[in-house]
């Protein structure tokens, strides 16, 4: 709800402040007094498109602040978490300043925000409604929307949208599934032939540095075996082992006779003999390790290099070669997979789509109950706006499916019996079509939705009971919400709770607008002289109390 406006240096208003309330306010003045700069400047604050030219003759710069209450849950907390801005106790503060050079700043509570944040905020704060009304009940876009509102279809459009977007994301599931099978169709021969080519090598986890060191020591082998064999023999019994074991004998045999003095010659004689017997062991089994078959080899050499050139291939390291082959293994086991993976996404596909037509037929058969139920009120409503010719009709009809059913819904009017219906905008003239859309909106309002509903000299063209009877209906729409309204009409004028005068004067050359709040005393003279006119009579007088306590 609207709380209250605050203009500064503003087209032909200096200083401006206004407080209003829920319920009826009403707006009245003689033509040219500035009620429409009211509006022009909520629109300017709420980010619309308007004037190009805005700033007060004289003024720098003009500003405009807005103050809303918003009730807990309202459609504003979305676009403020949206745009990380804090809703403080539940007040929205609005503020926005044109510069002379046409420059333009807001803020919402206090956060410096662009003009596309100030539209998506005044799509859930105001609704305006008037001959040029393309934002509200004339966008056909919308239709459909307001209808389901009205028929209170929210867990059928639930049921849908959830459906849809299950079917929706089996169609990209299969897409993708066919994508990956297409790619795997396309690379099937040499997957087939990569796969083979490693599991014919089988190449083990660390056999390239193993095969690497064999090949190495064989390679020496060639060279160092010869010398290994004559250190051998050296050390054998044709070599060192023999004249040792010739020397401890003849020792052995006369140590007795020496008295102890050969007992540590013989004591190191038999430990040079043992570490012999260990050399010429180490050297026996090094000679064994060397003794290989020559084509031992080259059969190493030939795994070795197999190895590698496949890793080159392939662009990895040896020791990845295992896990690329199972890799590509499973590559070919989705090949193998792929059709019948997409066979069952599309059954699943198919029940879906069901599921879907099933949701978006129950939709579509509340949203043709509920059309009857619209057209319905609004027969009731035409005939007191002296629209009792016309016939209002919605139309249903079967359109593209998607989250929200199959039906494109359209509002259509009739103004005369006998010619075919058509779009508000196009079939109603203007008059008519005001009267068309406070009727439309008093179909479709149920409750406080949060929402401040502006009507623009929505009673242009009507008088005596028509007048009184477009009064009525705002009075009602106002019930529970809030309703702002600029009017010629007394009849109008005398069904609000809140009502403000407009008018000019001139003050150093300039003119400028003016507003204050009336009194039931005020409020008598002013809906007398909306029925007189210039000269305010007792009889007006009297005609407007008749009004007001009406």
């Amino acid at each position: 709800m609207l709380r209250s406006l605050e203009i500064r240096d503003m087209l032909i208003i200096d200083r401006l402040s206004m407080e209003f309330r829920a319920g009826l306010n009403v707006l009245t003045g003689e033509t040219g007094t500035g009620k429409s700069i009211l509006l022009d400047a909520l629109g300017f604050v709420l980010g619309w498109r308007g004037r190009a030219e805005l700033v007060r003759e004289g003024a720098e710069q003009g500003e405009v602040t807005a103050v809303f209450d918003l009730p807990p849950g309202h459609a504003a907390g979305e676009v403020l978490e949206a745009s990380g801005i804090a809703a403080e106790g539940g007040e929205l503060i609005l503020r926005r300043v044109n510069t002379r050079d046409g420059r333009k700043s807001a803020w919402v509570n206090d956060r410096r925000v662009s003009g596309e944040v100030l539209r998506q905020l005044s799509d859930t704060l105001v609704e305006l409604h008037g001959q040029q009304d393309d934002r509200g009940l004339l966008n056909p876009r919308g239709h459909r929307t307001l209808l389901d509102a009205f028929g209170g279809h929210d867990r059928l459009i639930k049921a849908c949208r959830s459906s849809w977007n299950h079917l929706t994301s089996l169609e990209k599931d299969i897409d993708a599934a066919k994508a990956r099978l297409s790619e795997l169709q396309a690379e099937e021969t040499f997957l087939r032939h990569a796969a083979d080519e490693l599991e014919r090598l089988s190449p083990g986890q660390g056999e390239d540095a193993e095969l690497d060191g064999k090949r190495r020591l064989m390679r020496a082998a060639a060279k160092i075996g010869e010398d290994i064999r004559r250190a051998a023999q050296a050390l054998g019994r044709d070599g060192a082992e023999g004249p040792m074991h010739d020397a401890l004998r003849w020792l052995e045999g006369v140590a007795e006779a020496a008295e102890g003095r050969l007992d540590g010659g013989l004591a190191a004689l038999g430990r040079a003999l043992n570490e012999l017997a260990e050399a010429q062991a180490g050297v026996e089994n090094a000679l064994a390790d060397l003794d290989f078959d020559p084509g031992a080899l080259e059969q190493a050499e030939d795994r070795l290099f197999a190895i590698r050139a496949l890793a080159r291939k392939h662009a990895v390291g040896p020791d990845e070669l295992a896990e690329l082959g199972g890799k590509l293994r499973g590559r070919l086991d989705r090949l193998e997979r792929g059709e019948g993976e997409i066979g069952a996404l599309e059954a699943e596909l198919a029940t879906a789509s069901a599921a879907h037509a099933k949701a978006a037929a129950a939709l579509s058969a509340a949203r043709a109950k509920a059309a009857t139920s619209l057209d319905r009120a609004m027969a009731g409503e035409l005939p007191p706006l002296k629209l009792e010719a016309a016939r209002f009709e919605t139309r249903v009809e079967a359109g593209t499916a998607g989250p929200a059913g199959q039906d494109e819904v359209t509002f259509t009017v009739a103004t005369n019996p006998g010619t075919p219906g058509g779009p508000l905008n196009r079939i109603a003239s203007g008059g008519e079509l005001s009267r068309f859309l406070l009727a439309l909106k008093v179909c479709l309002t149920a409750g406080d939705s949060g929402i401040t509903m502006i009507f623009d000299e929505i009673d242009r063209g009507v008088g005596g009971a028509t007048a009184d009877a477009v009064g009525r209906r705002l009075a009602r729409l106002a019930e529970g919400s809030q309703v702002l309204v600029v009017t010629h009409s007394p009849q109008v004028a005398a069904r609000a709770a809140f009502h403000w005068q407009v008018s000019k004067e001139v003050a150093e050359g300039q003119a400028l607008s003016r507003v204050r709040p009336l009194d039931h005393r005020a409020r008598v003279d002013e809906i007398a002289r909306m029925l007189a006119g210039d000269t305010v009579t007792k009889e007006a007088q009297d005609a407007a109390r008749v009004l007001l306590a009406g």
